[in-house]
């Protein structure tokens, strides 16, 4: 393995500790202690915990409940479609658990419903979006509803998930009661924005459109300068009826200023357009994951 292939492992390594890190905590100070049933295999297992506390001192504890659902789950998956779900999607879940228990004893912040909702869903976002930057996940309902597709081949594996969730968000409303539930809902929204706003705000990159006299020249200083690939687009323009090349350069949002100041080294007069682009895969971006 060579060494960016293993700084590039580490990494995604840590994305999952700390993502999973920050899930534990919301789910144990802020959604299980509100009764906020946010769906999942967690959300499950705070079900659980509620109706156990008659018979285990405070319910039966979250990572235990995770751990019990998640390794048959991975054993079914396995048997069903091989080795499809790697090693650290199984490190997630095996870690989320411990981490469950570890952050178990951390004393509750508030307990209004509506910060519990804001803050868990906030943290729960963050926690998630690292897990899925560092190419994993924390198992549960994914899992489920994968080896459901097997079955149900002509419904997709995101309405799937969508429905184990529903079903569960279903029960927590029988349990813990409506106005329990609608927060929860409140707490998914946030969850599922805030995961969107890390994933995107990790891959983001600027794409920019260079078009100039001295395209061979600009070209040159920004593979020397910026260490980025620059493609050569044919383009013409319509009003002179004149063939010229279209610079395209994709680099990271911190590499577009410098970018810009090369462009007017070189040609002060070059029409230059920035565009956002949220997710690049290929050589110096995201790698492309066998």
């Amino acid at each position: 393995m060579s060494k960016n292939k293993k700084q590039e492992l580490i990494r995604e390594y840590l994305y999952i500790i700390l993502g999973t890190t920050l899930l534990a905590i919301a789910i144990n100070v802020f959604f299980a202690r509100q009764g906020l049933v946010t769906g999942g295999v967690t959300g499950l297992a705070i079900i659980v915990q509620e109706l156990t506390k008659g018979v285990w001192d405070g319910g039966i504890p979250l990572w235990i409940t995770n751990i019990a659902i998640n390794i048959p789950l991975f054993l079914i998956a396995i048997s069903l479609k091989g080795k499809m779900f790697g090693t650290k999607t199984l490190f997630s879940t095996l870690y989320l658990s411990l981490s469950l228990y570890l952050t178990q004893g951390i004393v509750s912040l508030t307990q209004d419903f509506l910060l519990s909702s804001i803050f868990g869903g906030v943290l729960g976002g963050i926690g998630i979006g690292l897990v899925f930057a560092g190419f994993a996940t924390t198992g549960g309902t994914d899992l489920a509803a994968s080896i459901l597709h097997l079955y149900f081949a002509h419904v997709s594996v995101g309405t799937l998930m969508f429905i184990i969730d529903a079903v569960i968000i279903g029960i927590g409303f029988f349990v813990f009661g409506p106005e329990k539930t609608m927060y929860a809902i409140i707490a998914v929204y946030i969850t599922a924005k805030m995961m969107d706003g890390i994933l995107e705000g990790i891959h983001f990159s600027k794409a920019a459109f260079i078009i100039s006299e001295n395209s061979t020249a600009i070209a040159t200083a920004l593979m020397n300068t910026l260490d980025r690939g620059v493609t050569a687009l044919s383009g013409r323009g319509m009003y002179t009826q004149q063939s010229k090349d279209v610079l395209l350069c994709v680099v990271s949002k911190k590499q577009i200023a410098k970018l810009k100041d090369i462009v007017k080294e070189v040609d002060e007069n070059a029409f230059v357009i920035v565009a956002d682009v949220r997710e690049v895969v290929g050589e110096g971006f995201i790698q492309y994951k066998k």
